[in-house]
């Protein structure tokens, strides 16, 4: 071959992969946004928020939006709506597995849990929560489950709760190794066997100050962010004010840099009356996606019980032609002959359907 047809062929094979569409899923924020190695192909058509345009954001003042999302299909929804940040938060415990805390899910749950949200979110910046019991026993400890975290839940970032101690510790070490990392003060529900149950924090000056400290501490150890839960909005606003990294409010207020709720708090997708009794205070519910679901439940299951479902309109797929003469005179070969006859009369019953079909359609 010339090395004019090789060049042409080059040129060629260079088009159709500039042309063809990225192939893989998501990819973190904290890769370019063009391939090196894999070549000039864009990795993603979506334009993915990265930590870079968090900050832009919040220079311009302008608000964050947050949502929770611990499955595929909630992480589509999340996506699609143009939410900033997607968390997929340790809350799962409660929401999805049933659990009264969320204590009792591991890092193995949410790792499991991200992978899935990974792969219906490609353009919010990634969040996961380490879980109880993941992080607090060394600044090591940390450093390996948030490094899970990304390689292995596929996250831009993870979020810890706490603003003390080796909690302060854990961010710093976690940060140091290159990984970005949510802060999380005020009411920090791993916390609950000693803050005596989901209840709001910094309501007195020194708690308020206490919460303030906390933030701080956690902006030194290179959060890049720090979700405030259930404090007072005087408080919120003065640590908003305070810090220099974005505060995502949850029940504190609208003087946060930007909010977050839980997935399905905010879509009323719990109905049970011992759910209704612990909704937070602070939610608004957008919509009564709860009441659908069951509603369209107890319609199905009443049809089913009637005989309405399925009708002949969803009882599609036909044996080919000439096959059910066949068919019928097998099963009367081997001796089933009730199983005959309930082949011929569900036949029969399909060509009516057809028959019926056939004169609306002309009509």
């Amino acid at each position: 071959m010339s090395r004019s047809h090789v060049l042409k062929s080059c040129h060629a094979l260079a088009s159709r992969a500039l042309k063809a569409p990225a192939s893989q899923p998501r990819h973190f924020s904290n890769l370019p946004e063009t391939t090196i190695y894999g070549g000039p192909v864009s990795q993603s058509a979506v334009k993915r928020f990265t930590l870079r345009q968090l900050m832009q954001k919040y220079a311009k003042k302008e608000p964050i939006t947050m949502v929770t999302a611990y499955d595929y299909p909630s992480a589509v929804h999340v996506d699609q709506a143009g939410i900033d940040i997607a968390l997929v938060g340790d809350s799962v415990a409660m929401v999805v597995h049933g659990h009264d805390t969320t204590l009792p899910v591991t890092l193995d749950d949410m790792l499991l849990h991200c992978k899935a949200v990974a792969r219906g979110a490609r353009r919010p910046l990634l969040v996961g929560d380490l879980p109880f019991g993941s992080y607090e026993q060394s600044p090591q400890q940390a450093v390996d489950s948030a490094t899970r975290m990304l390689k292995e839940g596929n996250m831009d970032s993870v979020k810890m709760e706490g603003g003390i101690g080796s909690r302060v510790a854990a961010a710093k070490a976690i940060s140091e190794a290159g990984i970005a990392v949510m802060g999380h003060v005020g009411l920090t529900p791993q916390a609950i066997s000693i803050l005596g149950g989901f209840r709001p924090q910094g309501r007195s000056s020194a708690r308020a100050l206490l919460v303030l400290e906390h933030a701080l501490a956690l902006q030194a150890a290179g959060c890049f962010s720090v979700v405030l839960e259930c404090v007072p909005s005087p408080v919120a606003a003065a640590i908003t004010t305070t810090l220099k990294i974005p505060t995502i409010g949850i029940g504190a207020g609208p003087k946060c840099s930007g909010q977050v709720l839980v997935y399905h708090d905010l879509l009323g997708m719990m109905q049970h009356p011992h759910y209704a009794k612990v909704t937070p205070k602070f939610c608004k519910k957008y919509a009564k996606i709860g009441e659908v679901i069951n509603s369209a439940l107890e319609e199905y299951n009443r049809e089913v019980t009637s005989g309405e479902f399925p009708s002949g309109a969803h009882t599609p797929y036909r044996l080919e032609n000439n096959q059910l003469d066949f068919f019928i005179e097998d099963l009367q070969k081997n001796g089933f002959h009730d199983a005959a006859e309930a082949a011929n009369k569900a036949a029969l019953q399909d060509e009516a359907v057809d028959s019926l079909l056939k004169k609306t359609s002309v009509v």
